[in-house]
């Protein structure tokens, strides 16, 4: 026999809960700036953490586009999937946390960022069955995105997911994608060589960037670009540097990004001893 309090059935409890842990709580789709899904469930990003737009320099044509794509989405206007594909450290991811929250600014409860691990996309169309239900606007943003060699069924989800397929995102989401390369896909050299019909292999890797409305590509910025990108941000902190300097600072690195610049404004606060 066994009594209230028994150890044994404590134990037995706890085995229980294990065995079939309590329902994660519902995630509350209006009350946050950004999400992060990790394929099963939501945690909440209290805040968007994003450069001010204005500091995104170098970038113009791509940050316009961009900015004015998120801003007709937010309002409930047609809006492109986006691709932003190019160069390293050249603000892609951050152009896009950027230009929700510039939305956002006028508006917060029109539209929230949702950062899916590249993973983690197994679980994306158990998000979108969530995110079709809520009354607000979402961008879905896939950072870094790149399939593995004889990774057929990832390009063929996201192809769904672009155009139309039992799993397509809903008419409240858009899909935010950055890559290294606009054809995603990665493909050898070998493939040149292929005596049958060699392009049929490129246009196939490349129709998958063809499914984004918008396909932005992103390049090493000049010497010029670079220096502004670090003027803006020093005139914002209010710091001062030697553009000598900053090209040292580059050339040991061996590139001019925005990412660059920006590791060399942190080296200029950490000098005048001021964070950031």
């Amino acid at each position: 026999m066994t009594s209230p309090g028994d150890p044994m059935l404590e134990r037995i409890a706890l085995a229980l809960e294990r065995l079939a842990p309590s329902a994660r709580a519902a995630t509350d789709w209006l009350a946050c700036p950004a999400y992060v899904w990790d394929g099963g469930s939501a945690r909440p990003v209290e805040r968007l953490e994003a450069p001010a737009l204005a500091l995104l320099r170098g970038v113009d044509q791509q940050k316009h586009a961009v900015v004015d794509n998120v801003l007709r989405h937010a309002a409930g206007h047609a809006a492109h999937d986006m691709l932003l594909w190019g160069s390293r450290g050249m603000g892609k991811s951050a152009l896009i946390r950027s230009a929700i929250r510039g939305a956002q600014d006028s508006d917060p409860a029109a539209i929230a960022l949702v950062q899916v691990a590249p993973d983690a996309l197994s679980g994306l169309a158990a998000l979108f069955g969530e995110l079709g239900k809520v009354q607000r606007r979402f961008v879905v943003y896939i950072d870094d995105l790149g399939f593995e060699d004889g990774d057929s069924t990832g390009p063929r989800q996201l192809r769904s997911w672009l155009e139309g397929g039992v799993e397509a995102r809903p008419d409240n989401v858009r899909i935010a994608v950055t890559a290294n390369r606009r054809a995603i896909v990665s493909r050898h050299m070998s493939e040149q060589d292929d005596p049958i019909n060699p392009r049929d292999v490129v246009d196939d890797r490349l129709a998958l960037a063809d499914r984004f409305g918008l396909s932005i590509g992103f390049h090493n910025c000049s010497q010029d670009d670079y220096l502004d990108i670090i003027r803006g941000y020093a005139e914002a902190l209010g710091l001062s540097f030697e553009e000598l300097d900053a090209l040292e600072w580059s050339k040991r690195r061996g590139a001019r990004s925005g990412r660059v610049a920006w590791h060399y404004v942190t080296e200029l606060a950490g000098r005048a001893g001021r964070p950031l």
